[in-house]
């Protein structure tokens, strides 16, 4: 191919300045990106004719993989910074040759992200003009965009249950953690007459696409923290404390240019000997922490388990038999088919007081019995 003029004719690479060999250099909001473009013919002794060398900086938002139908109709792929410098007019390039650039105090308005279903991310690009076909190399970049410390963080602190079955207490210490932070809570059994066999507390990140009647949701697993393996007895207290560091967390995203969102839920779950899962989920907010945080004056910090007293009025928790452990369970739940337990807290979300407080059992998320119709204390009567 090279022999009859077809194939590429040259290599093409891209060095960043004080890249430190990083295969994603790092890349700070507003700084100046500045390198340098290598361009080395791949023929010795002869010339190579060219149209022009460009390169680019971009930022890109798309799905990981185009060639997935489902997501290819829903999500477009769009470039929110783009920035062109012209290197070199058309020619002849004769041996090695390097041409500098330099993009001044670039802004990137959102930190770099790797999802399920989709991807932001920033790569510079060069572009070797030919005649037949164009050369083309690639260099991504990692934009980390730290923030200061949440001003307003309180504890969160509900009671869930089922009427005269089960009686449970948890809390959170806060609702906004940094990617290093450390989870503590703890969860106090005040009523059990359920053969409660196995807890766990799992960290879900739920990706929204799109927007309108486009929109859909995807959840995904990050972490299984096993909390305890037995049954518990009436007036014990089981402490919590899961590190965030060790899992591939990134911050909390709303509205990313109007395409996508990241939201994080802790997600308690209950399983009974009879394989029947309880569960609760609460959202909570993911910040990057930076090498130096300020905090006003004027900052007052919360108590750690400070909330207000709770009622006495014991609330509603829904059971399942199916886990939203599975993707593909997930990606198709809605509120109305897959409900949660709730009760009563001091920190709510619109997605906790939207949810009916009665819901019966379901064995499938999409499809429920005839007998889902029951109240929930009835067929929680079946199985205690």
């Amino acid at each position: 191919m090279e022999f009859l003029g077809l194939g590429p004719g040259a290599d093409v690479d891209i060095q960043l300045m004080d890249s430190d060999g990083r295969s994603r250099p790092l890349c700070p909001d507003g700084e100046t990106l500045a390198g340098r473009v290598r361009v080395r013919p791949r023929r010795q002794g002869q010339s190579l004719q060219h149209n022009g060398l460009k390169v680019e900086f971009v930022g890109h938002i798309g799905e990981p993989n185009p060639h997935k139908e489902i997501f290819y109709e829903r999500i477009n792929t769009h470039e929110f910074v783009s920035l062109v410098k012209e290197l070199a007019p058309p020619g002849k390039i004769s041996q090695p040759t390097s041409f500098d650039f330099e993009f001044n105090h670039v802004e990137k308005p959102y930190e770099s992200y790797r999802g399920q279903n989709i991807n932001l991310r920033y790569f510079l690009r060069a572009t070797l003009r030919r005649r037949l076909s164009d050369v083309v190399q690639e260099l991504e970049l990692q934009v980390l965009r730290p923030s200061s410390q949440p001003e307003l963080d309180k504890p969160i602190r509900m009671e869930v249950g089922i009427e005269d079955c089960l009686h449970i207490e948890f809390e959170y210490d806060k609702s906004k953690y940094h990617l290093k932070d450390v989870i503590v809570g703890k969860i106090y059994f005040q009523l059990v007459r359920i053969k409660v066999r196995y807890m766990e507390l799992d960290i879900i990140r739920r990706e929204t696409m799109g927007s309108g009647p486009n929109a859909f949701d995807d959840h995904d697993i990050l972490a299984k923290y096993e909390i305890m393996d037995g049954a518990p007895v009436r007036g014990e207290s089981i402490p919590i404390r899961l590190f965030l560091g060790g899992y591939p967390l990134a911050p909390t995203m709303c509205d990313v240019n109007r395409k996508f969102s990241v939201r994080y839920f802790l997600n308690l779950v209950l399983i009974d000997e009879e394989e029947r899962r309880y569960f609760k989920q609460q959202e909570i907010t993911l910040w990057r922490k930076g090498d130096i945080v300020r905090r006003s004056v004027s900052h007052v910090a919360a108590p750690r388990f400070g909330a207000p007293p709770l009622s006495t009025a014991p609330a509603s928790m829904t059971n399942v038999t199916d886990s939203c452990t599975t993707r593909s369970a997930c990606a198709t739940a809605t509120p109305a088919s897959i409900p949660t337990m709730t009760g009563s807290s001091t920190e709510t979300t619109s997605s906790e007081t939207d949810w009916p407080n009665n819901i019966a059992t379901a064995t499938d998320p999409n499809h429920a019995p005839d007998d889902t119709r029951k109240p929930i204390e009835e067929r929680e009567r079946e199985i205690s």
